[in-house]
């Protein structure tokens, strides 16, 4: 796949404020510190697309990108890209990290469009608790999943290799079939051409159905 161009679209504070649901869906979320807004710019070719910050919770809104990508045979599709707020260590009040937590609940659930949510772990760490309780949430409410271990460059192959397999070995507690999962670098750029392969096979399922 190709990323022919990326737009954004529109912040909206509520699913039911978002873009007409006419289009197939990609969500990416994780710890607020996980390198979100590096790895979307990573994937759509646009340093500038998602703003990155150096404060975690910087996004607070359902953010949603126009995606206009092309197939080995040329021929375009348009998706949707949303970049939804990350859950964690953001210094916010409980009132408003219980308001983000129900809007991204509501639109995960209730959102028509949404073809699978790409939940961002830190590669660095071993399993953290609050990734696993999230994908069982995820798996709960039967919301189709995909997982990226960001920041691959900062720790050596052998522990990046480690802890993959340590949360991966947890989730099998509670998971009878694990989701498809990538290992990633915004700056090496390692794990693009999987993710996006992963989403042109999913557009192209969804063209068939349709």
């Amino acid at each position: 796949m190709n990323i022919k161009k990326a737009v954004y679209v529109i912040s909206s504070p509520d699913y039911e404020k978002c873009p007409i649901p006419n289009k197939p869906e990609y969500a990416f979320i994780g710890r607020s510190n996980v390198g979100k807004s590096s790895l979307i710019n990573m994937l759509c070719n646009n340093d500038k697309l998602a703003k990155t910050s150096a404060s975690p919770g910087k996004t607070q809104l359902i953010n949603h990108f126009e995606i206009t990508s092309a197939n080995e045979k040329d021929i375009s599709t348009k998706w949707f890209l949303v970049d939804l707020p990350g859950y964690g260590f953001a210094k916010v009040s409980q009132r408003d990290r219980r308001r983000w937590e129900q809007m991204i609940e509501n639109y995960l659930r209730k959102r028509e469009n949404l073809s699978m949510v790409f939940v961002l772990i830190d590669s660095r760490h071993g399993p953290q608790r609050i990734d696993l309780d999230f994908l069982e949430k995820l798996k709960n409410w039967q919301i189709p999943v995909g997982l990226i271990f960001t920041k691959s460059d900062k720790e050596t192959q052998k522990i990046v290799s480690k802890n993959v397999k340590a949360f991966l070995d947890t989730m099998k507690n509670t998971w009878q079939f694990l989701p498809q999962h990538f290992i990633s670098s915004a700056i090496k750029k390692s794990g693009k051409e999987k993710i996006l392969s992963c989403i042109e096979e999913l557009n192209e399922e969804l063209l068939k159905k349709n």
